[in-house]
């Protein structure tokens, strides 16, 4: 009896220490995934952003394709390769590209609040191309979305005279319409590769396609000319943002409700416009707050009618 006793304590401490230790990863991701923004925008100060985002994704997917080599997955063949390469270029080449090009002209915070919108852009696309309409919720969600972001750039207004200004922000829109597609298109391919080892073939693959644009069009500057404050940015977005949070993102998912872990897309805004703020004197104003909370909740809205249509339709 007292061994059985001891036993339910041990697996009662055990899952405690698993549950805790799945809430400090989630904290990880919520805070780290927030400083990536600040991390690209010091780095693009000083050279090129789709160079530094090559650089950045060369490095940071080495690291996965040696750790899964060394774990014994199988690489992909023949067709296999087609929705990585897709993804490849939706996920890491357009869409992390151009957010770090869009942070070069506009505040880290703005483009972390632009890319959080991609549930928008998902019901829009399904509004126009998709047989079965979205929920209601969704739609509302949607309007709400929307009428946080138009609140968002009511102070900017004056700001898209200024031409830099309007292509930050448009380079940073394209980047949340390719995630959004890179989305709906990993959905249809789920079951096509392993998306973890996936993951680091994607960002190699991007990074070399990011590389290769830079060469050609001779926008790069010399590896010796990068500063060390670029590198360090780099080193920072592929060791921490690419590899350390997303480890812990893969453990948060795995010991704790997806709807929990979920709360990142909603907190790395935030952690990135107060640290925008802080270190970089990016503007925080009434009106941006309120519109950043008022769209992050209408996003929440989107993603609690998406998934309760998924469950109801098991």
């Amino acid at each position: 009896m007292t061994g059985d006793n001891r036993d339910t304590g041990g697996s009662f401490f055990q899952h405690r220490g698993t549950h805790f230790k799945a809430l400090f990863a989630l904290g990880m991701v919520c805070f780290f995934w927030g400083t990536t923004w600040l991390a690209s925008k010091e780095g693009v100060r000083y050279m090129p952003a789709l160079q530094l985002a090559g650089i950045r994704q060369i490095v940071g997917g080495i690291f996965y394709l040696i750790y899964f080599s060394f774990k014994g997955r199988a690489w992909p063949r023949g067709k296999e390769w087609w929705p990585i390469i897709v993804l490849g270029l939706l996920n890491f080449a357009l869409t992390n590209g151009l957010t770090t090009w869009g942070v070069k002209y506009i505040s880290a915070g703005l483009g972390a609040i632009i890319a959080a919108t991609f549930p928008l852009w998902i019901v829009l696309i399904k509004l126009v191309g998709a047989r079965s309409k979205p929920p209601l919720a969704a739609i509302i969600g949607l309007l709400l979305g929307f009428a946080g972001v138009c609140l968002i750039f009511y102070e900017h207004l004056h700001d898209f005279f200024n031409a830099d200004f309007r292509f930050g922000i448009w380079v940073s829109l394209i980047g949340a319409w390719s995630w959004a597609f890179g989305t709906l298109y990993t959905k249809q391919q789920a079951t096509a590769f392993n998306p973890y080892f996936s993951l680091g073939l994607q960002m190699v693959i991007s990074g070399i396609i990011l590389s290769v644009i830079v060469n050609s069009t001779g926008t790069g500057i010399p590896y010796q000319d990068i500063p060390w404050q670029s590198w360090v940015s780099i080193a920072y977005l592929a060791v921490i943002g690419s590899v350390i949070s997303f480890i812990a993102y893969l453990y948060a998912l795995q010991h704790l409700p997806t709807e929990q872990v979920s709360i990142y897309a909603y907190i790395n805004p935030v952690v990135a416009v107060l640290l925008g703020s802080l270190l970089f004197d990016e503007q925080l104003t009434v009106f941006f707050a309120m519109g950043a909370i008022i769209t992050l909740v209408g996003v929440n809205i989107i993603n609690r009618a998406f998934r309760t249509k998924e469950k109801s339709a098991v």
